[in-house]
């Protein structure tokens, strides 16, 4: 045979204890131990009030997990081995008292041979996990100099020793507990012949159209033999008789396609995909794929040098956001989850997100949904704002981690870039012993980057490279954060600077893969960690659910600046959100105008971990804040903005058309009073060439008084249509009139509801919200005196009769 005869599953039910055995329960694998302790009663909900301080324990202790599984005595002789997908993470491995593995990390697959400490009828496997705080120390120590880490992003020290999620030690936006535990698959398999380690594919265009795929086939064997081996590419089907040696044995086929179907981003035309299945036996693996060519455009020009993506031969504007982990403990992410978050992004008309470099190369079904919805995928390797040693020891586990991610992850069409780390480059600059002695540090940093290079081009040279984001671009170790004639910029001077919303526009990045401002979280979000007594910004329990140091005030300053402060907490949460949206559609619509010097524009963050003030578009749970109605306005592929001059004297209407084809706008624009009144100002109409930005109307700024403010409406050639207003100064200064906002709803016979908003006056950045959690089909709008808008809400859960509630600028302030 040439397939594993018995694959035993061991996810379940298994036994949990501490090492010191103060504690024993049970826990689901694959799991972590905090959600078992929290299930078993063990400690509450890390999550809530200020639980987190009082499950700082869990972290300290080693913890053993072990379950038992029987063999029968006929199937014992042969080739055993545990098949362990993602160990988090120093750990031991014990089948009937023998040591079978050590194991370092998190991200790398493990498959030990278990042959030897097999017998028949019932075996025990016991899985010690040590504390990765004991560990991150004792590593520390060992180290030949010490190894700076960001103590703002990480109360929990020594993260970066380990090979783990560095965001699991904290972040500014995570809770820090330092999770652990078994995730993805755990089986025992014994294999016969041979098994398929990695399927890894390659793409070679030919000049008439059609397209070879490379299949490479590593197969991994016990002793020499011949295996049968199945390969089939939709209908095309090949059966291959191979000779494999002990060990790794590699072997290539290729198949052609004469006319592939083209896999495109999302917007850009279908994401047609085929499935690639390689079979030994009763064993098999499949991929999908996607025939697209890609390329990272930096060719030199007056500004310095480009930063553009090419996919089939078109140059796509990259339209997204970041992404962290779906949640801080793996026990709480579900594939269902994760596809409502990415189907958010694509429904906000993304088409990149950006995995950073804190987190998890995700599981390969993340990667599946991001082939089918159309997003491209930026992927970090798991380094971010530390500095991490480079030892041989720690090089050599990273080189294999490189590996192993690459072979699993390069055939999706979805992957666009392979990015060395998230900002090491500027991490040099941040601790004394780094700006000390810097030679050191670099030296450091480029044997790390070096490596994770090198570990890519053996397995891939075909795929794109990246030294690090930020980074101006290859073996250039200066200032990326505000440079913006090359590369990939973060400008984060809004935000940490605390600089105006104008800032924005200082600055004409070539693609800028991190810019932010945070918001709190929704009220039916906050509601599910705090008590009334808690709804004020400065308590305990809402400072616990802020860990951007001095966020808080930054929010609350921002207001101050923009804003007539909000009457209650709800009223505050809701402006958060607005002023961070207001935020986040300057950049994007000033940096979109810039059309073709700037090609891509990923905000920070899409989702988050846990709840939490942070800077996501998408609520934990994947509720859409503010912000994420307005990013399905401001990266609509068709859209127009008020982009006033940097002398404020004149206010210029850009278009931008992110499509293939040629468009033609028409474009109305209004004077609308403080009651609401609409005056028609003037209208133009023009055309806006394939994959360019262009200004279509600049009108004087002082055709706007101090009571008016400038709306707009457009409608495209394509039927994409949009609406939007301009502030001269500030909203603080304009005296609104009561809105006279009120809703009205019907049930649908579908299990939706119709709501109608309708305004007797000036109702700016109408949110509605129900008291159960669902989807609007619209949100965040303006209403001008006598105007209203009916949305369709759809709830998660059937429900009779939601409650609705409607905010606006002028109620939020009050005072009538």
């Amino acid at each position: 045979m040439s397939a594993p005869t018995i694959n035993l599953d061991l996810s379940g039910t298994w036994q949990l204890a501490s090492a010191d055995e103060s504690h024993a329960l049970t826990a689901s694998i694959p799991g972590d131990v905090h959600s078992a302790l929290q299930k078993a009663g063990v400690i509450a909900d890390p999550y809530a009030g200020r639980n987190e301080d009082d499950v700082q324990w869990v972290a300290h202790k080693d913890w053993v997990l072990e379950r038992s599984f029987t063999l029968d005595g006929g199937d014992l002789p042969g080739n055993w081995y545990l098949d362990i997908e993602s160990l988090d993470t120093v750990a031991e491995v014990y089948v009937n008292d023998t040591l079978v593995l050590q194991s370092d990390n998190c991200f790398r697959r493990y498959r030990p041979d278990v042959s030897t400490a097999l017998k028949a009828g019932e075996n025990l496997l016991r899985v010690v996990i040590r504390s990765s705080i004991a560990a991150g120390a004792e590593r520390q120590a060992r180290q030949p100099f010490y190894i700076p880490y960001s103590t703002g992003n990480s109360p929990i020290p020594n993260g970066n020793m380990l090979r783990k999620p560095q965001c699991h030690f904290g972040w500014d936006w995570n809770i820090a507990v330092a999770p652990l535990g078994i995730y993805g698959s755990i089986a025992l398999k014994k294999m016969a012949a041979a098994r398929i380690e990695h399927v890894l594919t390659k793409q070679v265009p030919q000049e008439n159209g059609a397209v070879d795929l490379q299949v490479t086939v590593t197969l991994h064997a016990a002793e020499p033999g011949v295996v049968s081996l199945d390969l089939s590419l939709d209908d095309q089907k090949d059966h291959l008789d191979c000779a494999v040696n002990g060990g790794e044995t590699i072997m290539t086929h290729v198949f052609s396609v004469e006319k592939p179907r083209l896999w495109w981003p999302a917007g850009s035309g279908e994401q047609a995909l085929s499935e690639l299945t390689v079979s030994l036996g009763g064993e098999s693996v499949t991929k999908q794929i996607g025939f697209r060519t890609i390329e990272l455009i930096t060719d030199k020009d007056d500004a310095g040098s480009r930063f553009a993506f090419r996919i089939n031969g078109r140059e796509i504007f990259c339209r997204g956001a970041n992404w962290i982990p779906a949640d801080a403990l793996m026990s709480r992410v579900s594939p269902e989850g994760v596809k409502d978050l990415l189907q958010s992004a694509v429904d906000a008309n993304m088409n990149m997100i950006r995995v950073w470099g804190g987190g998890f190369y995700e599981p390969d079904w993340f990667y599946d949904l991001c082939d089918r919805l159309g997003l491209l995928v930026w992927q970090d390797f798991m380094f971010a704002c530390n500095l991490y040693p480079s030892t041989p020891d720690f090089l050599e586990n990273v080189a294999e981690e490189v590996d192993y991610q690459v072979k699993r992850l390069a055939s999706h069409p979805s992957i666009a870039l392979w990015c060395g780390d998230n900002e090491l480059v500027g991490a040099l600059s941040w601790f004394e012993e780094s700006r000390k002695d810097r030679d050191r540090y670099l030296v450091s940093y480029d044997r790390l980057n070096r490596t994770i290079e090198v570990a890519l081009n053996k397995v891939a040279p075909h795929l794109i490279w990246w030294p690090s984001s930020p980074a101006s671009g290859y073996l250039d170790y200066g200032d990326a954060w505000h440079a913006d004639g090359s590369g990939d910029m973060h400008y984060w001077s809004v935000w940490h600077e605390n600089k105006s919303f104008d800032n924005y526009r200082t600055v004409r990045p070539r693609f800028c893969s991190e810019f932010g401002f945070q918001s709190y979280t929704s009220m039916s979000i906050v509601n599910q960690f705090a008590e009334q007594k808690d709804l004020n910004i400065a308590s305990p329990v809402m400072e616990a659910h802020q860990k951007n140091a001095g966020g808080n005030e930054r929010i609350a300053g921002t207001m101050f600046r923009y804003f007539r402060f909000p009457k209650d907490f709800a009223n505050f949460v809701y402006l958060s959100q607005v002023q961070q949206g207001l935020a986040i559609r300057t950049a994007v619509d000033y940096w979109r105008s810039l059309k073709p010097h700037c090609m891509g524009t990923l905000y920070w963050q899409l989702n988050d971990t846990w709840p939490v003030a942070s800077w996501a578009s998408l609520d934990y749970g994947g509720n859409w804040k503010v912000m994420h109605y307005m990013a399905r306005r401001f990266f609509q592929p068709v859209a127009v903005a008020a982009i006033p001059s940097k002398d404020g004297k004149e206010i210029a209407f850009s278009m931008v058309n992110d499509t293939a084809e040629p468009v033609t706008v028409e474009l109305q624009t209004f004077l609308v009073s403080l009651d609401g009144k609409k005056t028609p100002l003037t209208a133009a109409a023009g055309t806006c060439s394939p994959d360019r930005a262009a200004t279509l109307l600049a009108i004087p700024a002082s055709d706007i008084s101090a009571d008016h403010l400038l709306f707009w409406s457009f409608e495209a050639s394509n039927g994409m249509r949009g609406e939007g207003h301009h502030v001269t100064g500030t909203y603080k200064a304009l005296e609104l009139q009561p809105s006279g906002l009120s809703l009205s709803s019907r049930p649908l016979g579908d299990g939706s509801f119709e709501v109608t908003a309708s305004a007797t006056s000036l109702a700016l950045h109408v949110m509605i919200e129900a008291d159960v959690e669902g989807r609007y089909s619209d949100n965040a709008f303006d209403l001008t005196a006598g105007e209203s808008r009916t949305i369709r809400f759809t709830p998660r859960q059937p429900v009779e009769s939601p409650v609705f509630t409607g905010y606006d600028l002028k109620s939020c302030q009050g005072n009538g």
